[in-house]
């Protein structure tokens, strides 16, 4: 059976994100706009840093729940590597949708509204009510596909 373009997206999103070097959660994102691919990222170390991998995970070290003090970490996140690389590439993603392995976080969250992300497809849920809550004043859906 062919699958549907958001199984389709999310499929590729799953497949970059094995490209990840967290140690804790592999996410991967694919921004696309009218059915295209525009830009894709993972979570991992700045470009040229050592990853987490060689290093171990701070978050881990510190004893730090999932989805609280995202700014003791190594890595950027998937969603975030995304946007850079339309930056980097000069690939417009205003009004583009977001497929991604993983619900963003409320930080990610923020970034995609001030990049003009209409919709946020995805794959898991992720424990940041406050991410849920910016999507949903600055009028982004959130779906989920199993």
């Amino acid at each position: 059976m062919r699958p549907s373009w958001d199984s389709y997206f999310l499929e590729i999103a799953g497949v970059i994100a094995g490209r990840s070097t967290c140690l804790r959660r592999k996410v991967g994102a694919v921004l696309v706009k009218d059915k295209r691919m525009l830009t894709t990222g993972y979570n991992g170390a700045p470009a040229g840093m050592r990853h987490c991998l060689e290093t171990g995970c701070l978050r881990q070290i510190h004893n730090i729940p999932s989805g609280e003090r995202h700014e003791l970490c190594r890595g950027l996140h998937a969603e975030q590597n995304a946007v850079i690389q339309g930056a980097i590439h000069g690939v417009s993603i205003k009004g583009a949708d977001l497929y991604c392995t993983h619900h963003p976080c409320s930080m990610c969250a923020k970034m995609l509204v001030n990049a003009g992300i209409k919709r946020v497809v995805l794959k898991e849920s992720y424990p940041d009510p406050l991410a849920e809550e910016i999507f949903r004043e600055a009028g982004i859906k959130v779906e989920a596909v199993t």
